[in-house]
């Protein structure tokens, strides 16, 4: 028998029985989405079935004491082998959780699963995973697997299937404690009658996937195609769903991969991880401030460094200007890597505090490495590269500047400072540029580092005196 279905927008609730670009109460455009007309223990009955299968408590209730005494055993996390993805989600992963991965096609996120799964393997004994595919055979996920030197034929179990309930009868046969599945778009469930992909579809299978992580403790990771905005197809509302979302990014023209959290239930937001991408597979950076400065012999025009905070990490980076004379009505501000409005900004304090005569000239601005940065504590370093590429006059190799600026050219201070100037004694830093801040702190590393600190940008060209 046809399931019926419905639309209901997703703001006032309205309902009607066939899809409106707008909803006629409301008046929102691309609100409604599809919902079946089902008994809901009907549509539900495979994932109770599981769920009885996996619980082990005879109720679904418990006091906040006994779950604080059973914290430890219950939610011990798994250590994926991996140091880089361990650090991203917040020390492991954790046993019902369900994680989202969305990166752009070819990035590499069926590579990083199969690695991830190489490792819960060879850390946990007695695990058994579950790599679901939507998108390709049986074979051709084995073949990616000897190519990453995966062998696991006892514990790692492989299957290409679309439905959610033929997915639900393998779980219920092989009771995996991690399940793989590839990709959210091509998966559906047979309670809605529309296509794969569809908003109403996705947000089902999420619903059903998130419900099985919860009753049955099974950890969950789910790969999610892209629009090309870069944001993970499909309602936000599925983001909002699930525990964890991991964005993977990189470069095609380069062999490094970023892998961002944007959500984590279970540890902190913004952490970064950096692998590099090579023929056996991804391979992590473990100081990724040497990969992204450049190998310079001697100082060079028009470029500084500067300490980003990702998450818990400091990064150093190299920022590149580049100040020419236009011969446009308009001169360009071009940046790779920055919000260009920030550059236009920076350009317009420059021109107000330094006097510099920026309105005649193009701007280009670029972060080497392809690392996008967006913290305040780059500003003073984006400045020092547009004066020193403007001027001409270069700074020492092993200065770094940090300090963030206002409309009025202050230097404000800026977080985490002494984690940053740990990261600058490790890498070799002697100068540091930086805003007026407690004197206690800096006498720590007095020994180690220079200090010079300005109150305003104004005061940049005796840095070099």
């Amino acid at each position: 028998m046809k399931t019926k279905s419905y639309y209901a927008c997703q703001t006032c609730g309205y309902t009607t029985p066939r899809w409106l670009g707008r909803c006629p109460t409301c008046e929102e455009w691309n609100s409604l989405i599809e919902k079946e007309e089902t008994d809901p223990t009907e549509s539900k009955s495979s994932l109770a079935t599981i769920r009885e299968s996996f619980l082990k408590k005879t109720s679904t209730w418990t006091t906040l004491e006994d779950s604080q005494k059973n914290k430890a055993s219950a939610y011990q996390r798994l250590h994926t082998g991996i140091a880089e993805l361990d650090r991203v989600l917040g020390g492991g992963l954790v046993p019902d959780s369900f994680v989202l991965l969305g990166g752009d096609p070819g990035i590499g996120k069926s590579t990083l699963i199969l690695q991830v799964a190489n490792g819960l393997i060879n850390n946990q004994n007695e695990l058994k995973l579950l790599y679901i595919s939507g998108e390709e055979s049986v074979e051709q996920i084995a073949l990616r697997a000897n190519r990453l030197q995966i062998h696991h034929q006892n514990r790692f179990f492989l299957a290409s299937e679309t439905e959610l309930e033929p997915v639900f009868e393998i779980i219920k046969e092989l009771k995996p404690q991690v399940l793989f599945m590839d990709s959210l778009q091509t998966f559906s469930t047979q309670s809605i009658s529309s296509a794969p992909g569809n908003a109403a579809q996705l947000r089902e299978v999420t619903a059903r996937l998130m419900t099985l992580a919860k009753s049955a403790g099974i950890c969950i990771w789910m790969v999610g195609h892209v629009t090309k905005d870069g944001a993970i197809a499909g309602p936000k509302m599925v983001e909002h769903m699930v525990d964890t979302v991991l964005y993977f990014e990189g470069d095609g023209t380069q062999d490094y991969r970023l892998l961002r959290t944007v959500k984590n239930r279970f540890g902190s937001t913004q952490e970064l991880g950096v692998f590099e991408m090579t023929g056996q597979g991804l391979k992590e950076i473990l100081n990724p401030s040497s990969f992204f400065l450049s190998e310079r012999k001697e100082p060079t025009v028009g470029t500084t460094i500067t300490v980003s905070l990702e998450g818990t990490r400091p990064i150093f980076v190299e920022l590149q200007a580049l100040v020419i004379p236009s011969g446009l009505a308009m001169p360009r501000r071009t940046a790779v890597g920055i919000d260009h409005t920030k550059i236009s900004l920076l350009t317009a304090i420059l021109e107000r505090h330094l006097r510099l005569p920026l309105s005649q000239k193009d701007v280009f601005f670029n972060v080497s490495g392809g690392l996008k940065l967006s913290e305040p504590a780059s500003d003073l370093a984006a400045i020092a590269a547009i004066w020193s590429s403007h001027t001409e006059k270069t700074f020492p190799l092993n200065c770094v500047f940090m300090g963030e600026v206002g409309l009025t050219g202050e230097v404000r201070t800026i977080s985490q400072l002494e984690l940053r100037l740990q990261e600058a004694k490790k890498l070799g830093f002697k100068t540091v540029i930086l805003p007026h801040t407690s004197n206690k702190l800096l006498d720590q590393y007095k020994d180690d580092l220079k200090f010079i600190q300005i109150s305003n940008v104004s005061q940049i060209s005796k840095i070099l005196a």
